[in-house]
Parts: structure tokens; sequence; C-alpha cells
């Protein structure tokens, strides 16, 4: 029993280290009730919102330690249109044809030891949504958005930490 107990102990020690120095990230909502397009219910508003600030804190994990990542989501359109149910749920349909693709607009900041690293604004945008083969279930409901997204951070966060990390 001994034996066990001294590796689980540092085992935690480590994982509370690495936790401490990982990325902070942290997500604030402008004005959500004036968005183009969230769900109807407030439950479920509140719902894709606390996803969406989790796939955020997700990929921001991946940031170099230390540093720190704010995102001002000015609004949010979800693929497709909701259209009000018989039952506790309202109806979200998806459709190829039309303007029904995901747009977020956002502002990011990226600071490291108090000091601004890097920020801009972002529109997020994927007219191809539909055409596109996703990484995400069928019944994740925020699949569309989730891969913009991931494009968008991919593209524009982390490899720019990378290219800095190779000149030093």
């Amino acid at each position: 029993m001994k034996n066990v107990i001294r590796p689980l102990a540092l085992g935690g020690l480590l994982a509370l280290a690495a936790g401490a120095a990982s990325a902070d990230v942290t997500v604030n909502y402008i004005q959500p009730e004036r968005f183009s397009d969230l769900p109807f219910s407030p439950w479920e508003r509140e719902a894709v919102l606390k996803d969406l600030t989790e796939h955020f804190a997700k990929l921001g994990a991946q940031l170099p330690p230390g540093q720190n990542l704010r995102i001002d989501v000015k609004d949010i359109d979800l693929a497709g249109r909701e259209y009000p149910g018989r039952g506790a749920r309202d109806l979200r349909i998806v459709k190829s044809n039309g303007a029904d693709w995901p747009r977020i607009d956002l502002h990011y900041t990226i600071e490291s030891n108090g000091q601004v690293v890097r920020s801009g604004d972002a529109q997020l945008r994927d007219m191809g949504f539909m055409d596109r083969i996703g990484r995400y279930r069928d019944g994740d409901t925020l699949r569309y958005e989730r891969r913009m997204i991931d494009d968008w951070f991919y593209a524009t966060i982390v490899p720019r930490e990378r290219e800095r990390a190779a000149r030093r």
C-alpha cells in the first residue's frame, strides 16, 4: 500500500504544478441578448454559451504556459435557423441551400506577463460548412461552430506562437 501512495501523491503534485503554469482563457459575451441567432429558451441559450466557452478553453490550453487568452464574443449566428417547437425544445433546421452558415464575431487578446502579445478582431465564417468533412459527431449540435472555431484558432493563434518559439 505504501508503494502505491507515494507515486500517486507525486503524480498529483505534478498535475497541480502543470495546471498552475497552464494558459488561462477568459470568454466574455458582449450583450448576448442582442446576438443574431441563439436558441429562444434561456436554458438552451445558457447551454450553448457554456459549451462554446468550454471549447475555447480547451483550445486555449494549448498556449504556452504563462500566456492568457481573452475572447470577447460580439455576435453569434449559429448554423441553420431555429423554429419554435411544440415540446420542451425548439427545432433547428440546417439546410445546405441558403445563407444559414455559422458566423461568430469576436475580439481576442493574448497576454504574457501582463503585456499584450497580440490582439485583433476576427470574423469567423464558414459558408461551405455543409460541404466539409467534420471531426465532430453528427449529434453535436455545435459541430459546425466548433470546427469553425478550430480553424480560426489553428490558423491565427497557435502557428504564430510556434514560429516565435522556433526563433528563440
